[in-house]
């Protein structure tokens, strides 16, 4: 039998490709790919995920942050149609034809995937996927390799929200053993969290409380912590402050702040990423540069910065043109530097 050879790309090739930025359901928050809630019983999990897949469904924003309206599918395998209807009748009086809700599933070895993917064929517009809980899609095969078939069961999914470019989130529970990382106090093995792209742990102090922290940690968002308040009346969960460090931020304020001094005064640039640090200064690698650039493309193309990378000789070089409109901010990019806002955190 001939022998199928590995494919490669090289690291030059690789650096040169234009790739699909990281896409964000909810604006630095929840990005693409397979993601894991985990809290303790009764905290509120359930309550975060409707309004959150409210909010992507209306296209409305979530804590004060952008959301990408689209299709979701919420699988919410522990209630009934009657604790579903009620909860969102407290959330909203018009709950959009785009939100769809499902209390009975296939498993995991049993076709849920291609149940997702049915779905996701006949509403294309499909960008989030919850399943609550993924104990309830799977099947009890024991603990004799709990971590294998933890990385299995989160590969599924993952391999799912990777084809799609969508996000999918799955509840867990938390195990009543402390640490002081709450993200592994995940029920499972550390395959659980070792195949997610990102973990979200919901905390309170003592039960009964109003207020929680969302301790946040991905592959392709900043760690952060979020304090948050259920509302008594709405049973809406809000965001209060974050204990997030803002350090990157203001350096990212700064950098944007200077692109934009030498770009309203130049209006174009052409050279590479070291050059263009030159002219701003020097207080930035060029890797670094072209890595927030590339972070917040959307962002600045907004701000009428538009900009393209290519190779010349041995050169990779920049350009980057601007169109002089005014009416967008620096704020824009980076948000303003403020406990009140999460904008602000989650764009460092």
């Amino acid at each position: 039998m001939k022998k199928e050879k590995i494919k490669t790309i090289d690291g030059q090739t690789l650096l040169d490709m234009q790739l699909p930025q990281i896409r964000f359901v909810v604006d630095s928050l929840l990005p693409q790919g397979l993601h894991i809630l985990a809290g303790a019983a009764k905290t509120g999990k359930s309550w975060l995920l409707l309004l959150l897949s409210l909010r992507v469904a209306q296209g409305k924003s979530f804590w004060n942050l952008q959301t990408e309206k689209g299709t979701v599918l919420s699988l919410c395998l522990e209630d009934s149609l009657n604790r579903i209807q009620q909860r969102l009748m407290d959330l909203t009086e018009d709950a959009p034809e785009n939100l769809h809700f499902a209390t009975l599933s296939k498993s995991l070895s049993d076709g849920l995937c291609e149940q997702i993917e049915e779905f996701i064929t006949e509403h294309p517009d499909t960008n989030l996927v919850i399943i609550d809980t993924l104990q309830k899609v799977r099947e009890n095969s024991g603990e004799s390799n709990l971590y294998a078939t933890d990385y299995q069961d989160i590969g599924l999914l993952k391999a799912l929200a990777d084809k799609y470019r969508i996000a999918v989130v799955v509840v867990q529970h938390l195990r009543k053993q402390f640490d002081s990382d709450p993200h592994n106090m995940v029920t499972g093995s550390t395959g659980l969290l070792g195949a997610a792209d990102g973990s979200y742990v919901l905390k309170r102090e003592n039960v009964g409380d109003k207020d929680a922290k969302l301790y946040i940690k991905g592959r392709d968002v900043e760690e952060q912590i979020l304090n948050i308040r259920m509302d008594e009346e709405t049973n809406e969960w809000t965001f209060v402050s974050s204990d997030t460090p803002i350090v990157n931020s203001l350096k990212c304020e700064l950098f944007f702040s200077l692109l934009m001094t030498y770009l309203t005064a130049e209006k174009e640039f052409c050279g590479t990423a070291s050059e263009l640090s030159e002219k701003l200064g020097g207080g930035i690698n060029g890797n670094v540069l072209t890595r927030k650039l590339n972070r917040y493309e959307k962002e600045l193309k907004n701000m009428g910065i538009e900009f393209t990378c290519s190779r010349t000789g041995k050169r990779r070089e920049l350009l980057i043109v601007y169109d002089g409109n005014d009416d967008m901010t620096i704020e824009t990019v980076c948000g303003k530097e403020s406990s009140q806002s999460p904008q602000a955190l989650a764009t460092a």
